[in-house]
């Protein structure tokens, strides 16, 4: 029997190892015809290992593909909540949150965004680009930066539109998850700002896509005091007492210049008080080699 030169060796050496994912798919169990269709291009996915597993906020899945597994929580907890309780429940070094009305449009996205982590050891979190299936215009917030004319650039990312993140678990850990208390809006701010601050970087990546409708959400009441809260803990939370002062009254300028309606002002306004009222967990700020970091990458805490 003939044994394998040392050409052959080598290439079978040069292999990289599959990578694995754990998958954790947040619903409510309210479009179930979306959540199935964002499953199957999960499990469509080739060159990787996925553990999958859908989350229910409030309701216990059913009716899943073989090959996924289910939590059901007895209650809404919040997005940010609901997204931390699955990691526990998942194996692999590699995260990936998946919003269930959003979709893989390839069976190799996985792979490649494993690819951007194994060639670079300080990648921390990967954005992929956001598209309309569609091609109906990808709304401003999909593209984490100022200048976003041109979705298909890829840039550093101080903040990630948190339907299609992909991240390394150690990352997420010093993160400490997802922000609890924050229920929804803003936490990919915080989620983002926590990997720089561990010593890695987050990528928007504009050349691998996934898809999600562009559809126009909804500004309710409630939209506009949780924004305004949040805002505040993000200062509250991870900024020093000068920056983060200096982050709130810029977003009190620019959010006041947007509203549009006597509700949303007061709202907004109640928004800030209960920022600064309320309790909004564990207080970590940032170092100032992060700051500094952050500005060099082209934008600082404070816009």
């Amino acid at each position: 029997m003939s044994t394998p030169d040392r050409t052959d060796r080598l290439d079978v050496e040069r292999v990289p190892p599959r990578t694995r994912y754990g998958v954790v798919v947040l619903t409510m169990g309210t479009r179930q015809d979306d959540l199935r269709r964002g499953l199957e291009s999960l499990l469509d996915q080739v060159d990787v290992d996925l553990d999958i597993l859908v989350v229910g906020n409030g309701w216990q899945p059913v009716g899943l593909p073989d090959g996924v597994r289910a939590h059901g929580l007895a209650k809404n907890q919040g997005i940010p909540a609901g997204r931390n309780a699955g990691v526990d429940l998942v194996s692999g070094d590699l995260l990936f949150f998946l919003d269930d009305d959003a979709w893989l449009p390839g069976p190799t996205v996985l792979a490649e965004l494993a690819d951007l982590f194994r060639a670079d050891p300080t990648l921390g979190l990967v954005q992929p680009r956001v598209v309309d299936p569609e091609g109906r215009p990808a709304p401003r917030r999909w593209t984490p930066r100022l200048r976003s004319s041109d979705p298909s650039r890829s840039s550093p990312a101080m903040s990630v539109w948190e339907g299609a993140v992909a991240m390394r678990r150690e990352a997420f850990a010093y993160a400490e998850g997802w922000p609890a208390p924050f229920w929804y809006a803003h936490e990919g701010i915080e989620l983002a700002w926590r990997v720089w601050d561990g010593g890695w970087r987050v990528r928007y990546d504009g050349a691998i896509e996934v898809f999600h409708p562009a559809i126009k959400p909804t500004r309710h009441p409630e939209f506009y005091r949780f924004q305004a809260r949040n805002r505040v803990w993000l200062a509250r939370r991870n900024l020093p007492t000068v920056v983060g002062l200096l982050y709130v009254l810029a977003w009190v300028l620019v959010g006041g210049v947007r509203l549009r309606s006597w509700t949303a002002f007061r709202e907004t306004v109640r928004g800030y008080q209960l920022g600064l009222t309320e309790e909004c967990g564990r207080r970590r700020p940032m170092s100032w080699r992060t700051i500094w970091r952050m500005t060099r990458a082209g934008r600082p805490p404070i816009i």
